[in-house]
């Protein structure tokens, strides 16, 4: 099976079962391994390529089609989008782009779509270029050129202006770089950078994070050096600052309480004792695993509960609590092109409804003088500073603490609170407030 029968199989089942395109990549390169490791990059590329081009891509797909694109079994929309990916985007030639594309799909068992594959791909072909709207129209050029929906492009104008928009939109079609963060139990950035070097695998130190390191082309994760070990943990370096941003004091009792996929309890739990609190049993197993990996299950108890309702006197006593919430994810795109194109406006206002029950249950538990920290992977500010100063308004006994980590090594701030915006920086977008409840 060529690596174009891969992708369209990839694409396809995401489309269906609206998984996570990361997830079913990797299990479907898993299931059916590749022979050569260029063709497993090759399917990435044209999975996540065709996905993040998508807007672009199906508007010239739809000017050549006779049928309409919704109505395409999902497979053949997919291949129309791999074939016109690697033509506007790719160095493959044009020709060998449409007859592997045409290939793969018949080896997928599609052959009766073939011909209408190969008629619509060979007229996007003649086309030097991908066809966009005039400059003038400022929203729909950049929603087609940097191929994101344009409810959100107009949001960003409004909010960040043109330079700072383009610079986002840009930065979310950049394959992000492979982040880790060092496990401080189990040694130092340097000596996991030198063990990296010793590998023949170049990490670079992150600029914001003093915990984190940048890796190129590191291949599987799971397959580096010391990953057995638990030297360290695939995590953004924004990610990263949420945890550091938090300053909570070392020994103390954290409740993380909407915690999977486990990234900020396990880093918590370096230096902390964590309750993990997740709704699903099955996300909660995934997270054990890994503090297993890392070495810390010491540190980490689990439970399951739906944070929009009261937690359980059971609890215990906690000296702060992490809530990273559940958010539109916007902060995101360039790891989850496929967000782009399921979310919707209306999902930020009605993801803010919900932040605002959870917000409510996590300050019922939060101690006098303790810490409630709050934390989206969201660039809007309906889900980011809005929800803040709604919650201090109808909290007076909360005020927003500033770390004084945060300024010291001049991470982004706004109000005193984490913001960071994809862009120049290779972060991902987030958002955490450090609240103290007053004593």
């Amino acid at each position: 099976m060529n690596a174009r029968a891969v992708a369209i199989d990839v694409l396809a089942r995401v489309e269906a079962t609206d998984a996570y395109l990361n997830l079913v990549l990797g299990q479907r390169l898993a299931e059916t391994p590749l022979p050569d490791p260029r063709d497993a990059a090759l399917v990435t590329e044209l999975c996540y390529g065709a996905t993040r081009r998508r807007l672009g891509l199906d508007r010239v797909i739809g000017s050549f089609s006779d049928r309409k694109l919704h109505a395409l079994e999902d497979r053949v929309l997919a291949a129309l989008r791999v074939g016109a990916y690697q033509i506007f985007h790719s160095r493959v030639p044009r020709r060998a782009a449409v007859s592997e594309t045409v290939e793969g799909l018949k080896q997928i068992g599609l052959s009766r779509a073939a011909g209408f594959v190969n008629a619509v791909l060979r007229k996007v072909a003649t086309l030097e270029s991908l066809p966009l709207p005039p400059e003038s129209e400022v929203a729909e050029h950049l929603a087609v050129r940097e191929s994101h929906p344009r409810w959100l492009v107009e949001r960003w104008l409004r909010r960040h202006g043109r330079a700072t928009t383009e610079a986002m939109l840009v930065a979310n079609n950049e394959p992000p770089a492979v982040t880790v963060r060092t496990n401080s139990r189990a040694g130092t950035r340097e000596g996991l950078a030198a063990l990296f070097e010793e590998a023949g695998l170049a990490a670079t130190p992150t600029a914001r994070s003093p915990v984190g390191l940048r890796l190129s082309s590191p291949g599987a994760v799971d397959g580096l050096v010391g990953y057995p070990e638990g030297l360290f943990q695939v995590q953004d370096e924004a990610a990263q600052l949420v945890g550091l941003y938090a300053a909570i004091p070392e020994g103390t009792r954290v409740l993380d309480a909407c915690a999977a996929p486990g990234g900020k309890a396990c880093h918590l739990a370096e230096s902390h004792r964590v309750l993990a609190v997740d709704l699903y049993p099955a996300k909660l197993e995934k997270i054990r695993a890994e503090a297993r990996r890392l070495r810390l299950e010491d540190a980490i108890e689990v439970l399951a509960h739906d944070a929009t309702e009261p937690f359980p006197p059971s609890i215990g006593e906690v000296d702060a609590v992490l809530l990273d919430a559940p958010c539109t994810g916007l902060g995101t795109l360039r790891r989850h092109p496929e967000l782009r194109w399921r979310r919707q406006e209306e999902d930020v206002a009605r993801l803010a409804t919900l932040q605002r029950r959870i917000l409510e249950r996590c300050q019922e538990v939060a101690p006098p003088g303790g810490l409630l920290v709050y934390a989206v992977c969201s660039t809007e500010p309906e889900e980011g500073q809005d929800q803040i100063d709604l919650f201090l308004r109808s909290h007076p006994d909360f005020t927003l603490e500033t770390p004084p980590v945060a300024e010291r090594l001049g991470w982004p701030l706004v109000q005193g609170a984490l913001r960071t915006l994809p862009g120049p920086d290779g972060m991902d977008g987030f958002f955490a407030a450090r609240l103290r409840r007053l004593a």
